[in-house]
Parts: C-alpha cells; structure tokens; sequence
C-alpha cells in the first residue's frame, strides 16, 4: 500500500491535523497554549527532549503556524484516499483494515470539548481482549496540538507512546514554574530528571501507559453504561460550565470504575503523585473529595481513604449522571441551568 501513496496519505492527516487546531487551538489558557506549542516544535523539528530550544526560532515558527491556521480555520476535513478509494477521516476501522499490513495505525475521532483528534502512526502490536482492542502506537507521523496519549473509540483503545512521553515532559518543563511541594514535584521526585532525563521519562511513560490504559477501560464500561444517549448529549452541549461537568462526570465514572482501583492495587508513589498532579480544573471542584483522600494518604500511606471514596463514588457519580441525561431528554439545552444546580448540590 505504501510507497508514493504513503505521502499523499500523511500529507492528508496532517492538514486535517492542522484544521482541528486553527479551530481549537484557542481554548487553551495562554500559558497552556505555549507550553503545547513548544512541544509540538520540538516534536516536528525532532529536537531530542532535554536540549535547549530557541526562543527566537520558535517565535518566528509560531507565527508561521499561526497565520497558515488563519487560512485554514473555515476549511473541511479531507477523507482519505487509500488505494483508490476514498474513506471518511472518521471511519478509522475503514482506514486501518488498509494499513494494519503495513504496521501503520490511524486514528480519528473526538478529544476534549469535542476536539477533532487525529493520528498517524507505527502500529507496535495489537491485542485482543474480550472488551475491547489494544493497539500500542509508536513513532508518529502525524499529530494535532493535543495528541491525548490515550483514546478509546469503538471498543478500541490506543496507547500513544510517543504522544506519552511528550505529555510526560510537558509536565516536566510546567514543573519549573511552580515551587514546593505539590503532587507533581512529588511525582518527579520519584526519578532522576535532572541527570538522567532520558531513563527517568522512559521509567515514568512506562508506568503511566497502565494508568492511561485503564483509564481508556473505564472510558469503554462507562459508555456501554450510560448508553449513546450520553454522547448525544454531549455533542450537542454548548461550551459551557454544564459541558465541562458532564465530561468531568463521565471521567469521575471511568476512574471508580477503573483507574483507581488500579492505581489502589499497584499502590506505587509514583503513580498515584501523577494521576492526582493532572486532577485538577472542573474534575477537581466537583469531587474535593478524593483530594482529601490523597492527602490522608500522604500522612499516613495507608490506602484506607482511597478505597473507601473510590467504592462511595462509583454510585454517585453514575446516578447524578443518569439524572443529569433525564433533564437533558426532557429540555433540551434549556436544561443547562438545572444541570449546573443539580450538579453543583452534588458535589462529593
């Protein structure tokens, strides 16, 4: 399949690539924003992490980047055209029964806030499980602003290593700016960034490759169990506080359901300073909760106060969720007000 259509192919992905961020590039905070483009410069430019990045070079690629997003901002995503024929940009099981011979894996759907997400990549290996499809991705050809590293669509899981590690010294080079003691901190601290910034990002995006994983298992129970019904609501939220806590309800149901019993059976320092340096924003606020438990742990490193918000919020957050999909069945975006209220008086 490969040789000159290869190209074509990538060329393809990377425009759509690009057209997702001229339309949500925006979203991010200011500081976010530059962090993720630092990145994504050191990313196309294949600088290895640890070495320094120009400040001027950066500056002029960012307004390059900036002003072709300009042009392609009210563009259409192109389908894909694979030996002849041509497949939609979402159909990612249509694209990859091409690919998959030649060790590649493709991948296009929804991230955050509705993001369009895609990805072209190495395909490592591919397992199958009784709920689901494993694939574990390696060097990328193609990314957008973003690059979750995980995603789950369609029963199928991916595990973005390359994606992992970047997101891994995003946090790393954020750590700097911050001083004391705080979940991060603690959780690079487990590893040697400082003079051995290569071995400590590979020990580190090894562990959390089975947080991610498990956390894309919980996305998948999660969503058999509130049905289509809630990602038809989802798409049709306006951004707005109401979205946002519906998102950080849904993934509050995936980690009850299986990141945290995961993270509470590895019970590794490191893995639990990780998961709870990312829980933050909306996630956060409406679950302070399980920040108590974290901080008990920390006293004490006994797992007790995990275990038991962990087991209290699994309930919880499925009926607030399924309370929330019944206002929205019966107002419609008018019930954007209620859910807020009912949300906000759920708090755990």
């Amino acid at each position: 399949m490969l040789n000159l259509s290869f190209e074509q192919l990538k060329k393809t992905v990377i425009r759509n690539c690009h057209i997702s961020d001229a339309q949500y590039a925006g979203n991010y905070t200011l500081c976010i924003y530059l962090l993720k483009m630092r990145e994504f410069y050191r990313w196309e430019h294949k600088i290895p992490f640890g070495e320094n990045l120009s400040s001027d070079d950066i500056g002029r690629w960012l307004m390059a980047r900036e002003s072709y997003w300009d042009q392609l901002e009210q563009e259409s995503f192109s389908q894909i055209y694979l030996n002849g024929q041509a497949v939609p940009c979402y159909d990612a099981s249509g694209i990859n029964n091409f690919l998959e011979q030649d060790n590649l894996i493709y991948s296009g759907g929804y991230g955050n806030y509705g993001k369009p997400v895609f990805f072209l990549a190495d395909l490592e290996s591919k397992t199958s499980h009784k709920d689901y499809q494993l694939y574990i991705c390696g060097h990328e050809y193609a990314r957008e602003l973003a690059a979750p590293p995980g995603m789950s669509q369609n029963q199928c899981i991916f595990i973005r290593k390359e994606s992992l590690k970047r997101f891994i010294w995003e946090k790393y080079e954020e750590s700097h700016w911050y001083n004391g003691e705080n979940p991060l901190a603690k959780a690079l601290s487990c590893y040697n960034f400082e003079k051995n910034p290569e071995l400590s990002l590979e020990q580190l995006a090894s562990l959390e490759a089975d947080t991610v994983l498990y956390h894309e298992i919980g996305e998948i129970q999660s969503s058999a169990m509130l049905g289509s019904q809630w990602a038809d609501m989802l798409i049709q939220l306006p951004r707005s506080k109401s979205e946002f806590m519906a998102r950080a309800v849904k993934d509050h149901i995936a980690d009850a359901l299986s990141t945290l019993p995961r993270l509470i059976e590895n019970n590794d320092d490191s893995q639990i300073h990780f998961y709870f340096a990312n829980f933050k924003g909306m996630r956060l606020e409406i679950f302070p909760s399980l920040l108590d438990a974290y901080q008990q742990w920390l006293k004490n490193k006994k797992l007790a106060a995990l275990k038991k918000i962990t087991e209290q919020s699994e309930q919880h957050w499925i009926k607030l969720a399924q309370t929330m999909l019944v206002l929205f069945n019966e107002q419609g975006q008018s019930a954007l007000p209620d859910i807020e209220i009912l949300v906000q008086k759920n708090y755990l």
